[in-house]
């Protein structure tokens, strides 16, 4: 985030500094332009560094983890993703690690992360049943019966734990 930041700044910098060498070139030019230069510039890096989170992230992952899912959303304060929206949120499974029941081999354990633009990394342990299309949360934590919820073959989460175990 301090880095993006610095960007931030070294792209208005260079922004206004553009625009001041126009304005010394091209005399006609208005000398207002160059605040407006380092806006823009400030601006586009910014919306830059928003589009190309995902990708930065998805690379930055290590073996094993696998993205099942990724959410786009476009919001208000953000006009610019009505046009093309953002992708703000992903989920990943970590396929090295995913455990076979051994009493029914149809059933998985898994881990997911998911992942926020500007938000903390969270995991969670779930089942996947994909004889039946179903997954469940470990209830309690406490060993009690887990509830299992019908989330069908093309849930993300499932296909993609049951293609790849």
């Amino acid at each position: 985030m301090f880095f993006e930041l610095i960007a931030v700044f070294v792209a208005g910098f260079a922004g206004a500094g553009v625009m001041l060498a126009l304005t010394k070139v091209l005399p006609s030019l208005p000398r207002w332009l160059v605040p407006i230069g380092a806006g823009v510039a400030m601006l586009a890096t910014a919306i830059s560094s928003e589009y190309s989170w995902y990708d930065r992230t998805v690379d930055g992952l290590p073996d094993g983890l696998v993205v099942a899912d990724s959410i786009s959303e476009a919001t208000f304060w953000r006009p610019w993703t009505y046009a093309l929206p953002m992708r703000a949120r992903f989920v990943a499974v970590d396929i090295d690690k995913v455990q076979r029941n051994q009493d029914r081999p149809s059933i998985y354990l898994a881990d997911l992360y998911f992942f926020g633009r500007w938000q903390p990394v969270q995991s969670v342990e779930i089942m996947v049943d994909c004889e039946n299309g179903r997954r469940a949360d470990p209830a309690l934590g406490d060993g009690s019966e887990p509830v299992w919820r019908d989330a069908g073959p093309n849930d993300p989460v499932v296909s993609t734990i049951c293609q790849r175990v």
